[in-house]
């Protein structure tokens, strides 16, 4: 029963154990490994980052101070990993972890890991946060017990250059020289495990845990009490690692500060060979052995240490402590006679030095850090450097330096270790030479810059540059703008920096400045578009108030550049009346040489050539146009038609007069040689009747007459002339003669009307037969007859109706009809009888059972023209 109850007890030991490692897994998934302990009250937890300790016990996670976001780094023990040891060794372990970190953070130098928060505990971990690091010395080796899976690839792939082994052993010896005369503390496990490589590459003494106080007097040298081995003690945890530990502490029985340079000794050994001289594995008899054979060194271990350090080292390496050197001599040896080592050496004790001697230093750093690797530059040197960006006058002397290193950072690296603290001197506007600085090495700004850093602090930089008061960083500015305008953006462009060159260009007093504003203008004319071009850079042209050679040319060199430029292009029309009337007073203001005047003219001729190409390829494209149209016109007319209907004709006759010749080659010409063809018609019309020709004067004014109104017209005035020569006519005494007698001289004016409307209208009947291929118009034949017969009804007249009065006699006016055909004249009383106006004068056809065709010729175009003359 009592097994079966072991195993039962044992069973649910086991379930426990597997439960408790199954949640703590789950908690390290979801980064809360800190449960219920207060550090997680103050400070944000991150990634798993490093470990460190006795047997690397302590887990480091990033993190930041919640009330202040300051990096800083978590250290974490889990008890669990304890829960293997009897309760009793397990409470011995955490007191002496609880004691290490307690003298850790009463201990303040350089080289001593700082605390940032004391040790908190809870039921389930121990944790306390110190300054950022990178991880523990063991971790570079190789020792990744503790350690995040996979292991990140910055500590995988770490290799230590040889300027970062020497000034590490060089701050190692420092930290020991305090604690040696300074503390009188025997720190008594010096090793990877227990040394610190912060963020920046220094070397951090940690790991207090087996340290041992000075028990002397006052006054009295240090004394340090020797303790001896616990077999029952674990060696994993609760003893120095017998690898870096000094012999006497097996052979003689006796500890002094000597035993800690041992293990400094045995450090520089392993990094130069990447294991320690012998492996203990954690052996008391294994390590005893190995103190024995020290005695006799061989040459051959020291095979791969430097020259200039292998002296030294056999000392270190000693087994007699005396002949070992102290902390402070083994500091001072030409090992670490290096220039890399002083410069980092130097940039640890700026604090200790005036601005004097920090700037002339700062001066000779440009020099030095190409012989620097960069990782040992980016991560040693430009954190040193950033904190004198608090002090402005010193910042002209820092910042070359830190730009030199950015150039060579990745963009990752850039952003991340550089770009922060940069951020803030860019805001600086004094010293003037902070500027100064940023503007030579804008190029690479913004190569490196991400757009949004870009915008909002690179570019408000260049904008202060350019409203600076010194004509040197303005100068400058203009000077370097062109060179990165490709990587702004459009709109940055156009409505921040293009505004700002413009009104320094317009109100600046300085020659110089306003030369390189047009210089800078030019050089951007590549980067803008056309009507950007057109409609800002040119109207400020002639907004510039000086007229200097200088800014003439420099005007002259952006229309050029902008008149030549394919993408730009200035139309004819934005030369012929924005550019060219601007240039040409330019070419003639005093001061211009004959070489500035002749580059002047040379592109006035340019764009004058280019604008009279253009124009006239135009016209003849306009010209070539109308010809076809016209001819499309002309082919659709009839081919009968000589004369358009709306032209009157031209007097072929005269010659151009001496003034008309004065306008020839103007295209004026159509005007110049128009003759006054109007004046014939209209002294036609005012031989009739004035009332006739004031009314067709304003009937032509409204609409031009038909060719079938200028035959008529003509016909009339034709008949009139004949008329005025035929002797007055009395009318037949008949049956109206007492209504016509009582009208007095009326009645010559009615018949006189009745006459001209007969033969108006006789006439236009006639005109019908001028076109044989005319067919007739037998609706306008009655038209004819019903006018003739209303005519005839007319109360005027006072005559009766053709059935009930005779006819007149109307013989006389026969011979006024156009000339008929011979034997076949008809008279004009058989004109009005009702078959001769059916009879009349027809085009080649009559009707049925009437005389239709006369025999008339029709008028020819130069009968008309006679008629006309």
């Amino acid at each position: 029963m009592a097994f079966n109850m072991g195993a039962l007890k044992g069973f649910a030991n086991s379930l426990s154990n597997s439960v408790s490692s199954t949640v703590f897994s789950t908690y390290s998934a979801v980064k809360d490994v800190l449960p219920g302990n207060p550090v997680t009250r103050e400070y944000e937890v991150g990634e798993h980052v490093a470990s460190a300790g006795p047997g690397l016990i302590w887990k480091v996670f990033s993190g930041y101070k919640k009330s202040t976001k300051q990096a800083a780094a978590v250290f974490v023990l889990e008890k669990r990993i304890l829960d293997r040891f009897e309760r009793p060794e397990r409470d011995y372990l955490l007191e002496v972890f609880r004691k290490a970190v307690s003298q850790l953070t009463r201990l303040r130098h350089p080289q001593i890991l700082t605390v940032q928060h004391p040790l908190e505990e809870s039921r389930d971990c121990l944790a306390f946060a110190t300054e950022p690091i990178f991880c523990s010395l063991a971790n570079v080796l190789g020792r990744t017990e503790n350690m995040p899976s996979p292991v990140p690839p910055n500590i995988r792939d770490y290799k230590m250059f040889d300027v970062e082994i020497k000034y590490g052993l060089m701050q190692l010896s420092e930290g020991l020289a305090f604690l040696h005369d300074s503390v009188k503390m025997l720190h008594r496990n010096i090793s990877p495990e227990s040394i610190i490589v912060n963020h920046q590459g220094a070397w951090k003494i940690f790991g207090f845990d087996f340290c041992i106080p000075n028990t002397a007097p006052a006054n009295q040298p240090p004394l340090w009490a020797f303790p001896e081995y616990n077999h029952g003690t674990s060696v994993e945890f609760g003893y120095p690692d017998m690898d870096f530990l000094a012999p006497e502490y097996a052979l003689s029985g006796e500890c002094k500060a000597s035993a800690d340079m041992f293990s400094v000794g045995m450090i520089a050994f392993t990094l130069y060979n990447t294991k320690p001289l012998f492996c203990n594995s954690g052996n008391w008899g294994i390590y005893k052995k190995h103190a024995q054979e020290l005695r006799s060194l061989r040459e051959s271990n020291l095979q791969l240490i430097p020259p200039d350090l292998k002296e030294y080292l056999k000392l270190l390496l000693n087994v007699t402590p005396e002949l070992r050197p102290d902390a402070a001599q083994f500091a001072k040896i030409g090992f670490f006679d290096d220039i890399g080592v002083k410069t980092l050496n130097n940039l640890d004790s700026q604090f200790q030095w005036d601005n004097l001697q920090k700037s002339q230093f700062y001066k000779g750093l440009p020099v030095i850090i190409p012989k620097l690797p960069h990782r040992v530059a980016l991560h040693r040197v430009v954190p040193c450097l950033s904190k004198e960006f608090v002090n402005p006058p010193m910042v002209p002397f820092v910042l070359p330096g830190v730009l030199q290193i950015a150039e060579e950072a990745s963009k990752p690296d850039f952003e991340a270790y550089i770009l922060p603290d940069l951020k803030k001197v860019m805001r600086l506007t004094e010293p003037v030479q902070i500027l100064l600085i940023f503007m030579q090495r804008m190029e690479l700004l913004l190569a490196k810059t991400p757009p949004t850093d870009v915008k909002n602090d690179v570019l408000p930089m260049i904008y202060r540059a350019l409203e600076s008061d010194a004509s040197q960083i303005q100068e400058l500015c203009l000077s370097i703008i062109p060179g990165f305008a490709g990587l702004l953006d459009y709109q940055a462009m156009k409505n921040a920096l293009l505004p700002r060159i413009k009104k320094l260009c317009i109100s600046t007093t300085l020659l110089s400045v306003r030369v390189n504003c047009l210089i800078c203008i030019g050089k951007l004319l590549t980067t803008l578009d056309k009507w950007l071009v057109i409609d800002e850079i040119l109207p400020m042209m002639q907004q510039i108030p000086s007229r200097e050679p200088a800014v003439i040319m420099g005007i002259t060199g952006v229309y050029k550049l902008a008149f030549t430029d394919d993408k730009l292009g200035l139309t004819k029309e934005v030369i012929a009346a924005k550019v060219l009337p601007f240039l040409f007073p330019l070419s003639i203001e005093n001061g211009l040489t004959l070489p500035q005047y002749n580059v002047i003219m040379t592109l006035i001729r340019q764009m004058i050539a280019k604008v009279e190409e253009e124009h006239s390829a135009k016209l003849e494209q306009l010209t070539s146009l109308q010809n076809e149209q016209r001819s499309a016109l002309q082919i659709s007319m009839s081919e009968n038609t000589q004369v358009r209907p709306d032209q009157l004709i031209a007097n072929p006759s005269g010659s151009a007069s001496a003034m008309d010749d004065m306008f020839s080659g103007l295209g004026l010409g159509s005007y110049v040689q128009k003759k006054d063809t109007g004046a014939i018609a209209t002294g036609l019309m005012s031989s009739y009747s004035p009332d006739m020709s004031k009314n067709t004067g304003q009937q032509g004014q409204a609409k031009a007459m038909s060719l079938e109104e200028k035959r008529r017209l003509a016909q009339q005035s034709e008949n009139i002339k004949k008329l005025d020569h035929q002797p007055r006519l009395s009318p037949a005494p008949t049956s109206m003669s007492p209504r016509i007698s009582s009208t007095g001289s009326s009645g010559k004016d009615l018949t006189s009307s009745l006459m001209e409307r007969n033969l108006t209208q006789m006439k236009s009947s006639q005109s019908l037969t001028q076109f044989p291929t005319t067919t007739p118009n037998y609706g306008q034949m009655s038209s004819f007859n019903s006018t003739m017969m209303s005519s005839n009804n007319q109360s005027d007249w006072g005559m009766a109706k053709p059935s009930q009065a005779s006819k007149p006699d109307l013989s006389a006016f026969d011979s006024l009809l156009t000339p008929m055909a011979s034997g076949q004249k008809q008279s004009m009383n058989s004109m009005l009888s009702p078959m001769g106006m059916m009879s009349g004068p027809r085009s080649g056809q009559g009707m049925p059972g009437m005389t239709t065709n006369l025999g008339v010729k029709p008028l020819s175009p130069n009968d008309i023209s006679d008629l006309l003359s």
